[in-house]
């Protein structure tokens, strides 16, 4: 059903994640100014004491996506490649090509550490998602074990399948986000003010 791709590979929390990610923003930062408005560290290695494929995910928020040359032309020129279209997270509940879901996609220069940078806009769902998501997991050491349980099955079972382990990934994170919403009205989470 899924092709052979790279292989899915976990490794235990690495705390060096930490200070890659402030690399990274840092120099995202300096070549885009004021074109972002932030730079969060999401995805699993932003969670401590979860378990993740060594990838570095960054969210950068933006005032508006159709209007982002001024940071994708700086970060293109230093070598970072770029998707050519927009992309769409897949959240199933809504209309396939939302803008709520729209999204540029960039990559680390060609030979440097394996980065996923999502470009979404501010006040966007898919925004909103990728910070509550970790967020939760970050608060909630039960709900953070069963997720890293939830990696490592789908893993064993597409160990040569990145398809394979995403496909069984996807509906555990709309599961984890319904329950972080819930978590989220009460606690009074909000979106958090500092890059993180």
């Amino acid at each position: 059903m899924f092709p052979t791709s790279r292989p899915v590979v976990l490794l235990p929390y690495q705390p060096g994640w930490v200070a890659e990610y402030e690399a990274m923003a840092q120099r995202i930062r300096a070549l885009a100014g004021p074109a972002v408005v932030r730079i969060d560290h999401i995805g699993s290695t932003a969670v401590p004491g979860l378990s993740a494929k060594d990838v570095i995910d960054l969210q950068l928020t933006v005032a508006d996506l159709a209007a982002v040359a001024d940071l994708t032309q700086p970060l293109w020129q230093a070598g970072f490649r770029q998707a050519e279209a927009f992309q769409y997270d897949e959240f199933h509940y809504l209309p396939a090509a939302d803008v709520e879901q729209r999204k540029l996609y960039m990559r680390e220069p060609a030979g440097e550490r394996r980065t996923h940078i999502h470009i979404r806009e501010a006040g966007r769902f898919n925004a909103r998602y990728a910070l509550l998501f970790r967020d939760y997991l970050r608060a909630n050491d039960r709900a953070r074990a069963e997720y890293a349980l939830a990696k490592h099955r789908a893993a064993t079972l597409f160990p040569n399948s990145i398809d394979g382990y995403l496909f069984l990934k996807e509906p555990v994170f709309h599961l984890i986000y319904e329950a972080a919403s819930l978590w989220a009205d009460k606690v009074g989470w909000q979106l958090p003010a500092d890059f993180q």
